[in-house]
């Protein structure tokens, strides 16, 4: 008999006998088993007869042991599910010891996420990160779907790069050289032509740069991968390792490049509502019980299916960086002196200024474009007013900013300069000057944060729980 998945099981009418597979939740009066194999949030009752089945076996049947179930499909008798099975064989396939269960989170009480975190081996067997896992697969096949259909073609960018895209220099090395012992030149420093490449490498912080030389030639691309950040922060909101999703349009400026963050934004959540309602659902009713135990001044305004359904519903207000400093300027919150960080017209927004304009002032998703060149990367364009490049950076509410793009500088002359200003060697970059040399054309693109995104579709507020297994300072468990 071919085993079907519990969700399928749910699905099934009764009558059938059927064969499943998955891991005891609970055995509850030795009567009723809730089995759940992962492929979606509800269990699968299985009603025992306990006369039908050997004793040592059932005592097996702890929580947390793998089981295999042949059983008949019928209307169920009780309250919370309207099928259960029941059980005419049980097979063990792995126990589960229930006094070294009591030391784990499968133990069937509310846990802390730190420590969920703490057994992230094991974290996945929960109602919480089971949905939030699901959520996060359906969220990366959403953007394949959405890139194929609109004419993308998906481009693999190396994670070992001899580049620094952003220029800001937290990247990790990556070496075959002996670490007690290498090379070194006449100056004293580390030879890294004795290295694996002939010359120092990193990991890479983003696949920008080779996609917009594969854009250069296929019009339109995306890539999607890991990228790695070695900044020294253990924020809620940052990893050394993470996800990007970064498309690049050739022929497109800054218009083109909002329309479609603004585009692809509305049909991944509308894809996460319209696919992930079971578990969307529960992480809603999660995040309100939440809610309740906090004091009011900390609750969300908004519920999550709330917060989902205001992005699909509103188009994104969109307003220059100067007119969003002058925004603040006149707020309540700048003059009453409660923003932490201060606010003028050349300083990076943080994160309570970016929700403010979403959140308070207009209460939707915000675009803000045209920021001072200085605060932004080298390869972003110049505005003609000599002191903006045309870069952009959408605003949610709860997150703030969770896209950030530009359209690049095309001009050669003006590449150059802006790598000088930068510091950054044209020797390194030769490659990425070389296509403003040969045909040449406006083009744009944007990076989307993924766990950034899992955060906002799942509701949860810690980056660390929207990963499978987080990389921070000094945490490189599992």
């Amino acid at each position: 008999m071919a085993r079907i998945k519990v969700k399928a099981a749910l699905e099934s009418k009764p009558g059938e006998e059927i064969l499943v597979k998955g891991w005891v939740r609970a055995f509850r009066s030795k009567r009723f088993i809730a089995l759940n194999d992962g492929s979606c949030l509800a269990n699968l009752q299985v009603v025992v007869d306990f006369e039908s089945f050997d004793e040592a076996l059932l005592k097996k049947v702890a929580i947390g042991a793998a089981v295999s179930i042949v059983g008949k499909l019928v209307e169920s008798q009780g309250k919370g599910q309207s099928i259960e099975v029941e059980a005419i064989e049980i097979e063990v396939l792995g126990e589960a010891d229930p006094e070294e269960i009591q030391k784990t989170i499968l133990q069937p009480k509310k846990h802390s996420l730190e420590l969920l975190r703490e057994q992230a081996h094991l974290r996945f067997r929960t109602n919480t990160f089971g949905a939030v896992f699901r959520i996060r697969h359906a969220m990366a096949y959403a953007i394949h779907k959405y890139f194929n259909d609109n004419g993308f073609f998906y481009l693999h960018s190396p994670i070992l790069t001899a580049s620094d895209a952003e220029g800001a220099g937290e990247m990790f090395r990556a070496s075959t050289l002996d670490s007690q012992n290498p090379p070194t030149t006449e100056q004293g420093g580390v030879d890294f032509s004795e290295d694996f490449f002939g010359k120092e490498t990193n990991l890479t912080v983003s696949g920008q740069l080779e996609a917009e030389l594969g854009a250069m030639a296929l019009g339109q691309v995306y890539t999607f991968g890991p990228t790695f950040r070695a900044e020294n922060s253990n924020t809620s909101r940052h990893l050394a390792e993470f996800w990007m999703i970064e498309p690049e349009i050739a022929f497109g400026d800054l218009n083109d490049d909002m329309d479609l963050s603004e585009d692809f934004l509305k049909y991944l959540i509308r894809y996460a509502l319209d696919n992930c309602k079971e578990d969307v659902e529960f992480l809603d009713a999660r995040e309100q019980k939440e809610d309740a135990q906090k004091p009011t001044a900390e609750r969300n305004e908004l519920s999550l299916m709330e917060r989902m359904e205001f992005v699909v519903a509103n188009d994104f207000q969109r307003i220059s960086y100067t007119e969003a400093i002058r925004i603040l300027e006149n707020s309540k919150p700048y003059k009453k002196k409660k923003f932490k960080f201060p606010v003028s017209w050349g300083v990076d927004l943080a994160s309570e200024h970016e929700r403010f304009l979403v959140e308070k002032h207009f209460k939707k998703p915000v675009i803000i474009f045209d920021y001072p060149k200085e605060i932004k990367s080298f390869y972003m364009r110049n505005n003609d007013d000599g002191k903006t490049v045309a870069a952009m950076d959408v605003l949610f509410p709860g997150i703030g900013e969770i896209i950030g793009g530009s359209q690049r500088e095309e001009r050669l002359t003006e590449l150059k300069q802006k790598m000088k200003d930068f510091n950054i060697e044209e020797e390194g970059l030769w490659w990425y000057l070389d296509t403003r040399k040969f045909g040449t054309a406006p083009h744009a693109g944007f990076g989307l944060g993924f766990e950034r995104l899992v955060m906002f579709v799942s509701g949860m507020t810690n980056i660390r729980d929207v990963i499978p297994f987080p990389r921070t300072p000094k945490n490189v468990e599992f």
